[in-house]
């Protein structure tokens, strides 16, 4: 940051995929390059030229400098104790050039790197499944049903693999990923403060689910980029100052099937990041994630799965929010409507199935929804929000009560349910939804946000309490869920515990 605020250098690419060959080959295009690879620092001895040459270590960056500004920016490094070393220069010959000592070991035109490789045509297909929603009795009590949906691997704690890293980041996170009263709640998002005293931040949060893959690729890549937005703005950040990344991880591309499955994936990250406005300014991918059957001999894929990750920069990390309940008395709502879709759903893989309804995004309902968060949680009238997915309303409210130390009350009448049974409404994963608490004396204030900005679905669901009890009611009044939180967060955290 000091040598791009000083102007120290005039490109600067990371070494991903392909390690030097690719930061150099592709910031040279326009010009050539000369490289050297015996002057690249090696964290093993022994390595041929094309290993250094091809190496995906991270961390590590490739700049353009100045030659007049070199000692300066040399300085800089070293005052910082970060290592930096001259690998080559830029050059007017159209080539790319790599030198070990004083031997050639690679040469190749430019024009022929970028350009010169044919464009490969493939077969892309992909048929709908042939699947039905399951039929079964709903079951009075639903409090075995949440216990079992928290305990399940993509709802459970993560925090054995939390604790194992540095998710301090020098002191720099404003907003952690465990969060609550006692610091071990599911957050949506961290903060991070990328220069210590300084209000700015930067919202990092992701989004992912591979169960609706198996039902539409197309689905579970607009359902990932849902979920990341959500995220950031559950925990204060702005939709329209968010940017997006992907990563792919996928079978061969080379397979019609697979490939369809990709280009589905790939067309819904385009078709609902120029929806939202969110472009795509970075991503990766690994294909060919296969294996063979050694019974059957037969190629297996792993499942086609999209990480989406957001990134958000925030004037104000003081006005950014957590997803814990704050205080007894709060009213809780829902903003964003549940539709009976449950296909790819936790619940119902609690049954053994699938189901065929794959969640829609909506993005019309969407970015009004998002917005109104938004809103709340800037101008100071929601205490608490979290995004509303894996496992749907009743896992959210859960990790809310049980994150935040306190009890809640809800209460779900007939006319909120339409056309759905109790259990369907509770643990449909529909897109587009927060849980949200604010205290009674700003409810139409938050009425009043909601209307302007012309959110029709959001309901009220009840109230949080000084009790340790997390109930749900129906519209007669019976209790459908009745658990404490001790008993949920241990349900939570037990799958994984570290």
């Amino acid at each position: 940051l000091q040598a791009r605020d000083r102007g120290l250098y005039r490109d600067i690419t990371d070494c991903g995929a392909g390690g030097f060959s690719s930061a150099v080959g592709e910031m040279g295009k326009e010009t050539g390059a000369r490289v050297y690879l015996d002057r690249v620092p090696l964290k093993y001895e022994g390595l041929d030229p094309w290993e250094i040459w091809l190496s995906e270590a991270q961390e590590r960056l490739v700049l353009a400098v100045p030659p007049d500004r070199l000692d300066e920016l040399l300085a800089v490094f070293s005052d910082e104790n970060v290592e930096a070393t001259v690998l080559g220069e830029f050059t007017d010959t159209g080539k790319l050039e790599v030198f070990y000592g004083d031997d050639l070991v690679g040469e190749l035109e430019m024009a022929f790197m970028h350009d010169g490789v044919p464009r490969i045509t493939k077969q892309a297909v992909w048929t709908r499944p042939n699947r039905v929603d399951p039929r079964f009795e709903e079951p009075p009590d639903l409090t075995d049903a949440l216990l079992d949906v928290l305990s399940m691997p993509n709802v459970a704690s993560k925090e054995w693999v939390i604790r194992q890293y540095d998710h301090e980041v020098q002191g720099g996170l404003a907003i952690k990923p465990l969060q609550g009263a006692t610091d071990d709640g599911p957050g949506d998002a961290c903060v991070v403060q990328p220069i210590l005293g300084d209000k700015s931040g930067v919202i990092i949060a992701n989004g992912m689910n591979p169960k609706y893959g198996d039902l539409d690729p197309y689905w579970m890549a607009a359902l990932a980029i849902d979920e990341a937005l959500r995220n950031v703005v559950a925990t204060g950040g702005w939709r329209e100052r968010t940017a997006l990344l992907d990563n792919f991880s996928w079978g061969s591309p080379d397979k019609p099937d697979r490939l369809g499955g990709l280009v589905r994936a790939a067309k819904a990250c385009y078709d609902f990041s120029t929806a939202f406005g969110t472009p795509f300014i970075s991503g990766k991918d690994s294909l060919y994630n296969e294996y063979r059957d050694t019974r059957t001999g037969d190629q297996v894929a792993i499942p086609g799965t999209l990480l989406i990750s957001a990134i958000c920069v925030v004037e104000d990390i003081e006005k950014t929010m957590t997803m814990d309940v704050k205080r007894p008395g709060d009213l809780v709502y829902v903003v964003g409507r549940t539709y009976r879709e449950l296909g790819g759903s936790h619940y119902y893989a609690r049954h053994g199935e699938i189901g065929a309804t794959v969640p829609h995004v909506r993005p019309n309902e969407a970015t009004k929804s998002m917005d109104a968060v938004f809103v709340g949680i800037n101008g100071g009238v929601l205490s608490a929000a979290h995004d509303c997915s894996e496992g749907g309303i009743a896992v959210a409210a859960a990790e809310m009560a049980f994150a935040g130390g306190y009890g809640m009350n809800l209460e779900i009448r007939n006319g909120q349910l339409g056309n759905m049974r109790l259990d369907e409404y509770l643990f449909s994963e529909s897109a587009s939804r927060f849980i949200v608490t604010l205290k009674p004396e700003y409810e139409m204030k938050f009425v009043g946000v909601m209307a302007y900005l012309g959110v029709t679905g959001f309901e009220k669901l009840g109230v949080v309490t000084d009790s340790r009890r997390f109930t749900i009611l129906d519209g007669r009044g019976q209790a459908r869920i009745d658990a404490t939180i001790d008993d949920l967060k241990e349900s939570w955290q037990k799958t994984f515990r570290w």
